[in-house]
């Protein structure tokens, strides 16, 4: 045992010799160890029996040496006492083995341990720790159980070391947990010192979309905006073998499925390169084009003509729109949003006969989401079967979204295009051609025209009448409708048609296209690939672009959709929203107001908005942005008030001016519209040509003229600007005594708003006059009645002293002195020779007066007259002409 010098030998040391009993040859005198460094010694007990022990000579430590092996030999006592000849035997092998003593305790291998979990998860093993014992014998050296020392924790250890978890761990309950492990050897001793263990819990990992922005706002006129610069994909450290992303842009709720251009259809034709030939058949409602009024409007979508049919609800196109037979090559497109409806027909254009036998020409309507044009020739010499009916199955008829639709006719063969994509007939049947006819025809919208009672109605929408009756209108259409076109004498091409579908906004990739798909209106684009960063840099390039001057604000919903896929085949499927808010950016249309003045002539003849007048059209951006042009495509001029009487007065502009720059007009008794896309610039130069011309002036006191434009189909509208003529008729014309120009007419703008001049020349020829206001009027008549009453008692006080100096005076002529310095009246008395030098520095001063008086729009006119002495007394005793009495010219003015 170690740390003692017993050895137990089994069996005994004894060591006989055959010499015994005799002394000394027959006594056994000692043992001899042979072997290096043993660390043991034989010590005879009793020389006669020769029993011996074993003894350590140091305590023996069992973890430096458990074993021991050595010979040992004896030897007798020889032939006498000293010890001569001894005889020695033979050697025997010993083997002592060191038993142990339980004197260490279990030690760990690591100062502390560290794992980490995924939360929701049982394992069988987090880890495992791990003591050891210094003791050498297997019983002390063995560690018999582990035990975790940190109460009420959900994990458990096992007699091996091995801790595991005892129920789901949840990251939101504790992202940590801290144990005290220790250890028991099989002597049950306890380590020296516990260790400490710490499991971190860890989110569920799931591959994830990490860095974006939940809400991104794009500012218009700013271009490209990268929607998702420092996006990447978290793979949760698992090997990917393909990763594939669809990302939609959702503007189905904006105007008809995205943002567009909301000018006019017939516009729109003609920025896309098809002006010739095309006739608006859903224009907005207006005065030259009123069959739409009746026909309710979708709001809500930034000024898009948008017309919605109930299934009650249609309208008949004023004759002479359309030609009464269609000369193939024609086009028909239409916007069109329809649901799965009821299994009748709903007609979207008919043109049938207006009375007796309801034959219809050609029609476009839809039927079991089918697609259906009806073409019937008109009567040839060869009666034979020619294709008529042409059928095009599409789920686009019935899925409720907006379509644009195009149909290229050109007898035999009719193609559609939706959306951009060009579609073959699935069916086609022939009839015969129509006979020959003198009926007239009615071209509708929304239904087909049945006229059964002889007789016809103007209404503009017509309602489905009570059943029973005899039905006006067919096949009522249900849905929305929008930009209803028919061109005649061309088809449209590709490149138009393209055109006028593609949207204004969508997705777009700075990048090689190899790993990305487009869809046709670039709402939608799928990326696919197995390179994490190459995927990650690709989605980080993918930008939303707004061509639009003014898009429409709101919301548009991102949605990414991605499918990962891990060596183990594991699929896992994302789906992320986000919020694209895109801002509103308006502009605001001015008109720069001035006066106008002009002289009338017998036939007045007016340049409402000419050059001298200044007319600027300005307009004010609420986002700063690169210069942008602007487009105008209606101005309105109108009447307000009474309408025009054609017989003496009109409105009139250079028609050969509008056709070089691509506009056109319409008049009415109402005013004049010019319609047309074209810059604000050519709009001016248009504007300043308009006219007004009357006859009959004679009858004319005042017109108020207002001028309305606007810019995307009535998406921004301009102030109103107005102007009003104003007529002054002159009494009695005479001439005047002075040189002073006769008094102007005038035209008065009438100004709601001040607006700001500055950083506009404006042509200003001479200072205009302007009509006296009924304050000045006021003023100027207190002042005069003032003024004479002065005079008169000075004229009286004169009078009296003149009475009393007449004897001493005799022959000489008394003066009457006016004060008019004031006034705006000349006196031209008939005065004596000898007072002549005065009366013309009076004249002198009071043109000085009236030359001043003139820029306040106050003209005072000259006569001669004499006045009485108080009953008829004479002034002049020399018998000069009398003076005239004075007269005020109030023709200018308005009591």
């Amino acid at each position: 045992t170690e740390n003692d010098d017993k050895v137990l030998l089994d069996p005994p040391l004894i060591a006989l010799d055959k010499d015994a009993p005799l002394r000394y040859a027959g006594e056994i005198c000692g043992f001899r160890i042979h072997g290096q460094n043993v660390p043991f010694e034989a010590v005879v007990l009793d020389k006669s029996t020769g029993e011996g022990v074993i003894r350590a000579k140091d305590k023996l430590d069992c973890e430096l040496q458990k074993e021991h092996t050595f010979t040992i030999q004896a030897y007798d006592c020889g032939e006498g006492p000293d010890g001569a000849n001894m005889k020695k035997s033979h050697k025997a092998t010993v083997h002592i083995q060191v038993n142990d003593i339980n004197e260490y305790s279990p030690v760990f291998k690591e100062k502390s341990y560290k794992a980490t979990v995924i939360e929701g998860k049982k394992y069988d093993s987090i880890l495992k720790v791990e003591a050891v014992d210094a003791d050498c014998s297997f019983q002390f050296s063995q560690i018999c159980n582990y035990e975790i020392v940190t109460p009420d924790v959900p994990f458990t250890i096992d007699k091996d070391g091995f801790i595991k978890n005892t129920e789901k761990l949840s990251y939101g309950k504790e992202r940590m947990y801290k144990l005290t492990v220790t250890a028991y050897d099989c002597g049950k001793n306890r380590a020296s010192e516990d260790v400490l263990v710490k499991i971190s819990v860890k989110p569920t990992c799931k591959p994830s979309w990490q860095g974006f922005n939940k809400r991104i706002e794009y500012e218009p006129g700013t271009g490209s905006l990268a929607l998702f610069p420092s996006m990447h994909l978290e793979t949760c450290d698992e090997p990917i073998t393909s990763i594939r992303a669809s990302i939609e842009l959702e503007t189905n709720h904006i105007g008809k499925g995205c943002d567009r251009d909301t000018y006019s259809e017939k516009s729109l034709h003609k920025l896309c390169g098809a002006s010739s030939g095309t006739v608006e058949l859903l224009p907005a409602p207006s005065s030259s084009a009123n069959w739409t009024v009746g026909l309710p409007t979708d709001n809500g979508h930034d000024s898009d003509q948008v017309f919605e049919f109930n299934g009650t609800q249609a309208i008949k196109v004023p004759n002479g729109m359309v030609s009464t037979s269609l000369k193939d090559p024609f086009t028909i497109s239409v916007w069109m949003r329809h649901g799965p409806g009821a299994h009748e027909k709903e007609t979207i254009l008919c043109n049938s006969d207006k009375t007796e036998m309801n034959r219809h020409h050609y029609s476009l309507y839809v039927h079991n989401c089918r697609l259906i044009f009806l073409l019937r020739q008109e009567p040839s010499e060869a009666e034979n079967y020619k294709p008529a009916e042409f059928h095009w199955k599409l789920d686009q008829v019935c899925d409720k979204e907006w379509h644009h639709y195009v149909l290229n006719v050109e007898f035999p063969t009719v193609s559609v295009f939706v959306d951009g994509t060009t579609f073959e007939p699935f069916l086609v049947t022939e009839d015969y051609p129509l006979h020959a006819s003198k009926i007239e025809t009615q071209l509708t919208i929304g239904a087909c025209w049945q006229e059964n009672s002889g007789h016809d109605n103007d209404t503009e929408t017509v309602s489905e009448p009570s059943s029973g009756g005899n039905a006006r209108m067919a096949q009522f259409f249900r849905g929305n409708l929008a930009g209803l076109i028919i061109r005649t004498g061309k088809l449209e091409n590709k490149k138009v048609i393209d055109c006028l579908y593609t949207c204004k906004e969508g997705l777009d990739v700075q990048l090689p296209e190899e790993v990305v798909e487009f869809n046709p209106n670039q709402s939608s684009l799928t990326v696919e690939g197995d390179d994490i960063d190459a995927f990650d840099k690709v989605m980080q390039h993918i930008s939303y672009l707004n061509s639009r001057q003014f898009p429409t604000p709101g919301i548009r919903h991102l949605r990414i959709s991605t499918t990962v896929k891990n060596k183990i085949t594991n699929i896992c499927s994302l789906a992320l929203t986000l919020y694209l808010f895109v801002w509103k950016g308006q502009p605001v249309i001015e008109e720069i107001e001035t006066e106008c003045c002009f002289r009338f002539s017998r036939v007045l003849q007016i340049f409402l908005l000419n050059r001298f007048c200044a007319f600027v059209l300005s307009v004010q951006e609420t986002v700063v942005s690169e210069e942008i042009m602007h487009n105008l495509d209606t101005c309105e001029v109108t009447v307000v008030g009474d309408e025009l009487d054609g017989e003496h007065e009109s409105l009139e502009v250079d028609m050969s001016q509008l056709q070089q720059r691509s506009l056109e007009m319409s008049s009415s008794n109402m005013g004049l519209v010019i319609t047309g896309v074209n810059t604000m610039a050519n709009y001016e130069q248009v504007l300043h040509l308009i006219r007004y011309k009357n006859w009959h002036t004679e009858a004319l006191f005042d017109r108020k003229f207002k001028l309305v434009c606007s810019e995307l189909n009535g998406r921004y509208i301009s102030n109103d600007f107005k102007v009003e003529v104003n007529v002054i008729h002159t009494a009695s014309p005479m001439e005047h005594s002075n040189n002073a120009m006769v008094q102007p007419n005038f035209i008065n703008p009438v100004h709601h708003a001040s607006v700001d001049l500055s950083g506009h020349n404006l042509v200003n020829a001479h200072q205009a006059s302007v009509v006296p206001s009924a304050a000045t009027i006021v003023i100027v008549v207190c002042v005069s009645f003032l003024v004479f009453m002065i005079i008169l008692g000075v004229f009286r006080i004169r009078a009296a002293h003149q009475r009393t100096m007449r004897d001493q005076e005799n022959g000489k002529e008394n003066e009457m002195d006016w004060d008019d310095s004031a006034l705006t009246i000349t006196v031209n008395p008939m005065e004596t020779y000898e007072d002549q030098h005065s009366s013309e520095e009076e004249e002198e001063e009071e043109e000085e007066s009236e030359d001043g008086e003139e820029e306040d729009d106050i003209t005072s006119a000259e006569s001669e007259s004499s006045e009485d002495e108080e009953g008829g007394e004479p002034e002049d005793q020399q018998g000069a002409s009398r003076q005239q009495q004075l007269e005020w010219d109030d023709s200018t003015l308005t009591y």
